[in-house]
């Protein structure tokens, strides 16, 4: 409607614009023309009121439109809007109850499993716990005399002093104690006693080790261990640190100096007389009986140290002995292991190889044992066959049976029959 109306306003300025042009060229005739152009002067503002009125109604209608279109969009996103958010509560709704269900159900199995948890506990505490009472009971038993017997051996507490004082007692005790730690941790095959390590001397090492491996005489390589008890200086030892306050600090140093020069003295020894590779390692033990005494060695600031760097010799106590002599059997053990580790793999081949001819004994084997369970399937197909047939023979008396066949019927006493076959003739 709007272009239409532009369209016949356009048309009416080009005929005006046509009659002013003509206007101007016969000026004489424009008196003639006047009422013509108030006219079509009047007729123009009327169709430009009229335009402008039609442009007016448009534009409220267009707003109208836009205005209707924009509240119905909007309508239609608030009902999405409510639709998603009616669609998300459900959702969260469902998630709850899954969550709420799931939630009860874990609830529910942790408490069964709490409840086993619990019977099995208490099970075994009471349990542990009788058998915990039956053994404190059994140690208090013991311990009660224990201190019996402990009162007895307070009056020979003296009569080891004595002992002690004896160079040649003291060192047969310490070989006794080491003998009997070697004896409850090793087999007689795995140590020998006042063993000889160099040919043609008079030397012998009270105890010897054989460590798994063989040394460059295809013999086995002998760890020397040997017992040391410096009684004297470490008595002097104790009785300066008893007596601390009364004594000078050189005095107690001098006594120090003793003990280490003791100790040193032994390790000396030890190393001049038993060390002797290859037969024997490169190291060598010296055992203290007592773990004061080792303790002792111990707390001197770097005389462990220089034993074992000066003297090659290392010093074990009675509660240590049997650890370190597992680690070094252990790490010998490994070397063993490795050195045969080649003819290991060249058994585990051949092994290998013989395993496949078995595999294909065991094949005809299994061959042989379908034919042969074949063979016993036919015939005991053909046996039924034969059941099947006799059934139409006639049954003889018993008397006529055992005639022929030859077999006694001894009759129990629980009315059983028993059919006892002999040899037909």
């Amino acid at each position: 409607m709007l272009t239409t109306i532009l369209l016949i306003g356009l048309i009416i300025l080009v005929i005006l614009n046509i009659v002013l042009l003509i206007t101007k060229k016969t000026p004489n005739h424009s008196d003639e023309l006047k009422p013509d152009l108030i006219k079509l002067d009047a007729g123009l503002s009327r169709v430009d009121t009229l335009i402008r009125e039609e442009f007016g109604r448009n534009r409220e209608e267009n707003q109208k439109s836009f205005k209707d279109n924009r509240e119905e969009l909007s309508n239609k996103q608030e009902t999405i809007r409510k639709n998603t958010e009616d669609n998300l509560k459900e959702i969260r709704e469902t998630m709850e109850r899954k969550l709420q269900t799931l939630q009860e159900e874990n609830v529910r199995k942790l408490d069964e499993m709490r409840k086993v948890v619990d019977e099995k506990l208490q099970e075994t505490v009471e349990k542990r716990f009788n058998e915990s009472f039956k053994m404190i009971s059994e140690r208090l038993e013991q311990v009660h005399k224990g201190l019996g017997e402990m009162q007895s051996l307070a009056s020979g507490v003296g009569d080891l002093k004595k002992v002690l004082t004896n160079v040649k007692t003291r060192g047969n005790l310490g070989e006794i104690q080491l003998g009997a730690i070697l004896e409850q941790i090793l087999s007689p095959e795995q140590y020998d006693q006042n063993a000889v390590i160099k040919e043609n001397s008079q030397e012998r090492v009270e105890y010897v080790i054989k460590l798994p491996g063989k040394n460059s005489n295809n013999r086995p390589l002998l760890l020397p261990i040997d017992s040391k008890f410096p009684n004297e200086d470490y008595q002097r030892l104790i009785e300066a640190y008893d007596r601390i306050t009364e004594l000078s600090t050189r005095d107690v140093e001098t006594i120090s100096k003793q003990f280490e020069n003791s100790v040193k003295k032994n390790a000396k020894d030890i190393r001049e007389k038993y060390i002797y590779p290859p037969v024997t390692t490169d190291f060598a033990i010296m055992f203290v009986p007592t773990e004061g005494l080792y303790a002792e060695i111990l707390r001197r600031t770097g005389l462990f140290e220089t034993l074992q760097r000066d003297f090659k010799i290392t010093v074990v106590g009675p509660t240590n002995l049997v650890a370190f002599l597992s680690s070094l059997q252990m790490g010998f053990k490994t070397l063993a292991i490795e050195k045969r580790s080649s003819e290991v793999w060249e058994i585990l081949g051949a092994v290998k190889t013989e395993f496949g001819n078995f595999g294909a004994v065991l094949e005809k084997t299994k061959k042989k044992l379908q034919e042969a369970t074949h063979v016993i399937d036919t015939a005991g197909i053909r046996s039924r066959v034969i059941e099947r047939k006799l059934r139409t023979v006639q049954e003889l008396p018993q008397e006529q049976t055992l005639a022929l066949l030859g077999e006694s019927i001894e009759i129990e006493e629980d009315n059983e029959i028993d059919f006892t076959a002999s040899p037909s003739s």
